[in-house]
């Protein structure tokens, strides 16, 4: 099946995880965004997937077939940051996408919940086949995300740029909608009640349940 062609006046009102729902970004976002943009870089705050800042993004406007979705939270309706699909091909069925979680609300599992949501979509709704990322080898929370997610390393590809006298690599990693699917419901655990900040032990692995979707 060729997955659809998703043109931003297409897109779903929302789609709805356990903690998070993905909607349109709307103008009266667009300074928060701004604001979270300026505090990731005050934070030098990791970024997650292909890389993503939520200003730039959204500024630039979608790409041939990338869409953009607020991450806002079931219980208040808060926005805490914004995810889009990086090169989609409806021809190949890939995608990527990049995920920016404002600093301040990091580490409550919105970013695992938002991500899931995103792939229940693409690989459900849209009719994508796999999703493929690229992580900085040094990201372990990325890295640790990611697996518990069920994506697996496809390899590694090393970086030209040196910090502090290291070469950075990076871990390529994909999952099909075959594997998304065959995750057993109760594999990743509860999360906690919908909305419900939790905080977890630093270097803990983070588990979503699968369908729907930090």
């Amino acid at each position: 099946m060729r997955p659809d062609t998703v043109s931003r006046s297409a897109l779903e009102p929302e789609q709805v995880g356990r903690k998070v729902r993905l909607r349109e970004v709307g103008l009266r976002d667009r300074r928060v965004l701004m604001g979270f943009d300026r505090d990731m870089a005050r934070e030098a705050t990791p970024l997650i997937g292909g890389g993503h800042r939520h200003w730039a993004s959204h500024r630039s406007g979608s790409a041939g077939d990338d869409i953009h979705f607020g991450i806002e939270t079931v219980r208040g309706r808060m926005l805490v940051g914004s995810i889009c699909t990086i090169g989609a091909d409806p021809a190949t069925g890939k995608f990527g996408y990049g995920i920016g979680i404002a600093p301040r609300h990091q580490r409550c599992g919105y970013a695992t919940d938002a991500i899931t949501v995103l792939l229940a979509h693409m690989f459900g709704q849209r009719g994508f086949r796999k999703c493929e990322v690229s992580v900085y080898g040094g990201n372990v929370a990325s890295l640790s995300l990611h697996g518990g997610l069920g994506f697996r390393e496809e390899g590694r590809l090393r970086d030209t740029e040196v910090v502090r006298g290291e070469i950075k690599y990076l871990v390529r990693m994909g999952i099909t909608a075959e594997e998304f699917a065959a995750r057993p419901l109760d594999a990743l655990g509860d999360l906690g009640r919908r909305g419900q900040h939790r905080r977890p032990r630093r270097g803990k692995h983070w588990r979503t349940p699968a369908a729907v979707s930090g």
